[in-house]
């Protein structure tokens, strides 16, 4: 699982520290549900500072207190040092302990600071593919790329903000040109009364509309709405 969180947000050099399993194997495969160039470019190393050797900033998470003079940093924090040296051109890495154990001291001694993410200290204990997915996240969001979701042969990824499925936001002439619509029938049903206080109302209707954020088509919609509520008022009228 620790494979498919890489692939999630754009990880993808896997470094095992003598596995205890034959790599790569079933269960690995299984469990990247995917992400199967992560197993198949994965590096092995006999210990951790091989596995670290060519990198010029490492952090190390952790969910305890350790008895070294270290820099502690949340993941947020940490994602951004590292996306910056990494823009900078040096090579950055994250290690992870085994679940049972986690790191030992002297992993946590070849790197530059302690990662420890915010979560309940009476239960701290994150499983490995957890940890990874945190790191990840926070490593991919300084990208700043804004993009969200999944993208397909079909739909391009999200983006924060209301979605325009196949229309566009309305215009101010279109907000206008319902707002008048709407008094316009509002005035012949008697509801913006008394005289004195129309003013005010048409100024809260419009405030109140205006907030939505309306689409092209749920302008037409509303208008819609407006021109069939007259058109049953006026029948209700002629009805003797």
């Amino acid at each position: 699982m620790a494979a498919r969180a890489m692939a999630n947000f754009s990880l993808d050099d896997l470094r095992l520290v003598a596995p205890r399993e034959q790599w790569p194997n079933k269960e690995a495969w299984s469990a990247a549900a995917g992400a199967s160039w992560i197993i198949e470019d994965a590096h092995i190393y006999e210990d951790v500072g091989a596995a670290v050797a060519d990198l010029h900033f490492v952090c190390a998470t952790t969910a305890r207190m350790r008895d070294s003079v270290k820099q502690i940093s949340a993941p947020q924090g940490a994602a951004s040092e590292m996306r910056s040296r990494s823009r900078a051109g040096q090579k950055c890495g994250i290690m992870f302990g085994c679940e049972k154990a986690g790191l030992e001291n002297d992993h946590i001694a070849l790197a530059d600071v302690m990662v420890m993410v915010p979560v309940n200290p009476r239960f701290a204990s994150l499983n490995l593919a957890q940890a990874v997915l945190i790191m990840g996240y926070e490593w991919l969001k300084q990208e700043e790329s804004g993009v969200l979701g999944r993208e397909t042969a079909f739909d391009g990824p999200g983006r924060e903000g209301v979605q325009m499925l196949r229309t566009r936001p309305a215009t101010r002439g279109e907000m206008v040109g319902f707002f008048e619509h709407l008094e316009r029938e509002l005035d012949i049903s008697g509801f913006l009364r008394p005289p004195e206080k129309r003013p005010q109302m048409i100024r809260n209707l419009r405030n109140l509309f205006q907030r939505m954020g309306a689409s092209e088509q749920e302008v037409r919609t509303l208008r819609g709405v407006v021109s069939s509520l007259a058109r049953a008022h006026r029948h209700r009228d002629k009805v003797p």
